[in-house]
């Protein structure tokens, strides 16, 4: 028997660094951990100690013998990848954490932001018993897009909470949710009370399309939309026209499907998340018959991952339709599939896709329509979007990659909602540096630095999608801000990090004068505690709390 990682994967790596016998791989130090979809055991290595299942947040790996019909093609997928990279003596082992000298004193950090790169930073510094910790959010919840940006029906995902609660209630963390940095406080009061300051704020804006009718109304950032599903309160008053029969998503990310999901799934599966109850009845209502999901170029190039796309065909009562021409159109595709030695994922991606276009539409079913090669080239109405125009695109090879290059060929779709989800997108912070090509925070390995002088802004580092740009999954940002905690650390042992002019204590009564309604984990676990015996009550794992003012009436309930 051997133990096998299915699709919840987040690339957490904690199964990587309790395996007695290095059978999880790609490794963060390995090449193609920064492109890896997931995380693979290799079946002729692994020992069944089961010391992966105990370690992994999600509930992503099982027994071989244990695995559901759904999860059979993970045996294929976590075998093919070994054959690939073969297992090898020279496989490189996991870097040691290097610890902070005890006649050093402690170590303060201000961490702006509360989600998954924030909780990672905050969790590899707190394992240093010298440092302590400040969490800043505007928000009186945290997790980032852990709480707000997982779809709904990927529960199991969304256990990587218990994870960073062990580093939020940490006795060396403070929290200070509801209290917005550059509002409440500012940077350099940040600095005045920290060695140091990270930024991990993700990427909160959305790229756009830049084509004629993009702001009429039915025209929204999938961004939004996900939001306003998943309960955020900056979107949660927000209104989709979902009286259409068709809608259309351009990209084809994991977004993009997370959405084309919710759009036709039987709501009363989604009635047993926790999506919003507002969006969960607008849902209900829904004359959403076909999602229509575009991309640019061809399937070998999409940017969904292969679990993803594996999972659109397991879902009941509705169809994923491809048309078969489109296949044949994409050649330089068919000649990737056609090489030996094609990445496993890639060849994987091309026979999904090859396997959805001989579907048979089944009458009465809900549709998912993946469409290849083309880009929008106007969204049109009258006052609002009844139709959108795409241009056919064909692949060309351009510095040594294949890219989209339109032929001329149009048709147009009509349709009363319009998704763009081609990216997110970070903004600038008050007072640091900001490269606005990449929408990030100029940075060497995670030290924020000056863009003209390559010179570091002393104390100030970045970590997260605000650091690196909106790229990989949850658990990539683990090495992310353990890179950054690396380099945070090494400044501090080397003398570089100015020694803080105010002490923790000012720091509270900063906080308190400025901000009362600021909530503290305490608060934070009472709003927690109240939302999962709202959702109980509803045979619901969390009914959530959707305003700002109903968060902080249950961040005190004794008040």
């Amino acid at each position: 028997m051997a133990y096998v990682i299915t699709q919840a994967c987040c690339n957490d790596v904690s199964c990587v660094e309790v395996c007695p016998v290095n059978c999880i791989h790609p490794t963060p130090d390995e090449a193609p951990f920064a492109t890896t979809e997931m995380l693979y055991i290799d079946p002729e290595t692994c020992i069944d100690c089961g010391a992966c299942v105990d370690e992994c947040p999600v509930d992503a790996i099982f027994a071989d013998n244990e695995i559901t019909p759904e999860q059979e093609p993970y045996l294929e997928i976590n075998a093919a990848y070994y054959e690939r990279y073969p297992i090898g003596p020279d496989w490189p082992e996991l870097r040691s954490r290097k610890k902070i000298p005890a006649d050093l004193g402690t170590l303060r950090v201000a961490i702006v932001g509360s989600g998954p790169a924030a909780c990672y930073a905050a969790q590899e510094l707190v394992s240093h018993s010298s440092v302590r910790v400040d969490m800043f959010d505007r928000l009186p919840t945290p997790y980032g897009l852990v709480r707000a940006g997982v779809a709904p029906d990927h529960q199991s995902t969304k256990g990587v909470g218990d994870v960073f609660r062990s580093a939020i209630g940490h006795k060396n963390t403070q929290c200070w949710f509801n209290v917005e940095v550059g509002t409440h406080i500012t940077h350099d009061e940040l600095l005045a009370h920290h060695h140091a300051v990270i930024y991990a704020v993700g990427a909160s804006s959305d790229r756009h399309l830049g084509v004629p009718g993009e702001d009429l109304p039915g025209s929204h950032a999938a961004t939004e939309f996900v939001a306003w599903y998943n309960g955020h309160p900056d979107y949660a008053d927000r209104k989709f026209d979902l009286s259409g029969e068709r809608a259309v998503i351009i990209g084809n990310g994991n977004v993009a499907l997370d959405v084309a999901r919710a759009l036709v799934m039987n709501p009363d599966e989604l009635a047993r998340t926790d999506m919003a109850e507002h969006a969960v009845e607008a849902l209900r209502n829904s004359n959403i018959e076909e999602v229509v999901v575009i991309g640019r170029r061809g399937p070998a190039q999409a940017a969904y991952t292969n679990p993803e796309l594996l999972a659109l065909g397991q879902l009941e009562g509705i169809d994923v339709i491809v048309d078969p021409n489109e296949i044949q159109l994409d050649a330089a595709s068919q000649a990737i599939l056609d090489d030996p030695e094609v990445e496993p994922r890639i060849a994987l991606k091309m026979r999904q896709v090859e396997g959805y276009a001989q579907n048979t539409p089944n009458p009465g079913n809900k549709r998912i329509v993946l469409r290849y090669l083309a880009s929008p080239v106007e969204i049109a109405g009258e006052g609002k979007v009844e139709s959108i125009t795409l241009e056919r695109n064909e692949l060309v090879e351009s510095d040594g990659r294949l890219d989209a290059r339109p032929t001329g060929e149009t048709e147009t779709l009509t349709t009363g909602l319009v998704l763009r989800s081609i990216g997110y997108r970070g903004t600038p912070v008050d007072g640091l540096p900001f490269d606005e090509k990449k929408g990030v925070i100029p940075n060497e390995s995670g030290k924020v630095i000056e863009p003209d002088t390559g010179d570091a802004v002393s104390g100030v580092y970045t970590a997260g999608w605000i650091k690196r740009g909106p790229s990989g999954v949850i658990g990539t940002n683990k090495q992310c801000s353990a890179e950054t905690v690396a380099q945070l650390v090494d400044d501090f042992i080397a003398g570089r990090l100015a020694e803080p002019v105010a002490d923790r204590e000012k720091l509270d009564t900063l906080i308190a004068e400025r901000r009362p309604e600021y909530v503290d984990y305490k608060g934070w676990q009472a709003i927690d505690k109240q939302e999962r015996a709202r959702g109980k009550a509803s045979g619901r794992s969390r009914l959530k709390f959707v305003s700002i003012e109903e968060m902080l009436a249950a961040s005190r309930p004794e008040a």
